[in-house]
């Protein structure tokens, strides 16, 4: 919630960030899910790919849900020390995280794990 009170300012808005319901919760509480103990998302690239569809998905703010569920992806992977390539460029670019999250939002519920693939094959492309 600290980060996006941060955004506020960028977004001069009096509905930006308000919250619809306790579905943001939710939507971080997922990625740490395990049954039997096993982690459900067993991968930073998971977890994040998850946590972007998530966040994107279930609308939990009155506006600004598509910025806020990208904020929440990139600090994540900062803060999981995945976000920037050993030759310090980040891993994904603004460009092609704005057309991720865009996807993401204009995506059919049937087409959820093709999206979350698409998400995770693109943080671990330049993997090898």
């Amino acid at each position: 919630m600290d980060l996006i009170a941060e955004m506020y300012s960028d977004f001069e808005s009096d509905v930006f960030a308000q919250p619809k319901d306790e579905s943001f919760n939710s939507s971080i509480n997922q990625i740490k899910q395990s049954f039997g103990g096993q982690e459900l998302y067993p991968t930073i690239e998971c977890k994040a790919a998850n946590l972007l569809y998530f966040i994107t998905k279930n609308h939990s703010f009155v506006d600004g849900n598509k910025r806020i569920a990208a904020a929440c992806f990139v600090y994540f992977l900062e803060r999981n020390k995945a976000l920037i390539k050993d030759d310090g460029s980040p891993i994904i670019d603004n460009t092609t995280l704005a057309a991720l999250t865009l996807f993401i939002a204009t995506s059919k519920a049937e087409e959820s794990e093709t999206v979350k693939r698409l998400t995770i094959s693109i943080l671990n492309r330049n993997k090898l």
